[in-house]
């Protein structure tokens, strides 16, 4: 599994403005509805649920939010940059800036997991992470995350 084949550019925030890990998931939430055409409502309540259960902050300023939704017929994903990090109940308690979120289908069982994995693995590579809170740019952001991730493939 690569990031180009759930991620797509229309799925990245370069600049999300929040001020809350609520205000957070439910702008996620949204912009995923528009990438699934699902309910934008039964996405956020899957994300709550989840973050019920504990944090999906996994530390750095990163957070990884995931659900399962029957509905889906796919791995979705979603990536957000905040202009201000936000209060995510991270494992560190530090603020989170960079949100990577991931949707599976309620069968997808172990690809979900390897998503999930694939993710973390990209996400806790600093020198990458320090290339995406530079860039500007849906383009420059969705590059920066591909095209790590096929290169690691290699």
């Amino acid at each position: 599994m690569e990031i180009a084949d759930i991620l797509f550019p229309e799925g990245v925030l370069p600049h999300l403005k929040v001020t809350s890990k609520k205000q957070a998931l439910q702008e996620l939430s949204r912009r995923a509805a528009d990438v699934t055409g699902l309910e934008q409502r039964a996405i956020f309540d899957v994300l709550l649920e989840r973050e019920r259960l504990g944090t999906t902050g996994m530390g750095d300023g990163i957070a990884i939010p995931h659900g399962k939704l029957p509905a889906l017929d796919r791995l979705y994903a979603v990536f957000a940059r905040a202009d201000r990090a936000v209060e995510f109940d991270a494992i560190d308690d530090k603020p989170v800036d960079i949100i990577f979120l991931l949707l599976a289908p309620e069968s997808a069982g172990a690809d979900h997991l390897k998503a999930l994995a694939r993710v973390s693995r990209l996400l806790r590579d600093k020198g990458i992470c320090e290339k995406i809170r530079g860039a500007d740019s849906v383009d420059a952001i969705y590059a920066l995350l591909t095209e790590a991730t096929a290169s690691n493939a290699a």
